[in-house]
């Protein structure tokens, strides 16, 4: 079974009614480690060996975080800046992180609907997460796509419900060994025939 890895960064986690949902359902699975990054650096002050160790320990790393202005929270653009240094997450000695599975689990305000061409945000949420697809690839992981909570605003009970449901599911997935070839061309991991089915 692999072992998964949620890096979560969320400023106002406490008032954030559907990450508390998706949390609170996945953060005691077997063989999965939730790291809230704000919880354990309220300063800024990131331990680098300490989360290098941690990412030494783990097959998945999520990205779990809500979609600040088209990206991240400060403190996970700060984790990815200090922590995935040269040499050892990429470079040419850089080859700790190779072959490690690695995606963003996201929350956004908006629906699908506005993250597309034709919509007021002008681009796909994919478009959006591109940097971190880049940093994936650069590392030698394997890029997932995203599994995407979006609408947030307007979510009913039973719909986030669902959704936390799959994103249980989905991590019991990627822990059997879900492949990227099982994928195809998805946009979101919610779209997944497999994570429905179950």
């Amino acid at each position: 079974m692999k072992k998964v890895l949620v890096l979560f960064s969320h400023p106002k986690f406490e008032k954030s009614r559907v990450n508390q949902s998706l949390i609170n359902h996945i953060k005691d699975k077997e063989n999965v480690t939730f790291h809230d990054l704000y919880e354990q650096y309220p300063d800024f002050h990131i331990d680098v060996n300490a989360e290098k160790e941690l990412l030494n320990k783990h097959d998945v790393i999520i990205w779990h975080h809500p979609f600040y202005w088209y990206s991240c929270p400060p403190l996970m653009k700060q984790w990815i800046d200090m922590v995935l240094e040269f040499n050892w997450a990429y470079g040419p000695k850089g080859n700790a992180l190779h072959n490690k599975i690695c995606l963003n689990a996201i929350t956004t305000g908006g629906s699908k609907d506005v993250y597309c061409s034709e919509g007021y945000n002008s681009f796909t949420v994919k478009q959006f997460l591109r940097p971190f697809e880049q940093t994936a690839i650069l590392c030698g992981m394997e890029y997932f796509p995203p599994f995407a909570v979006m609408g947030t605003h307007n979510l009913t009970d039973e719909a986030l419900n669902n959704y936390k449901i799959n994103y249980g599911k989905l991590i019991d997935l990627l822990q059997d060994g879900l492949n990227l070839n099982d994928l195809g061309d998805l946009s979101f991991l919610n779209d997944f025939p497999k994570l429905k089915s179950i």
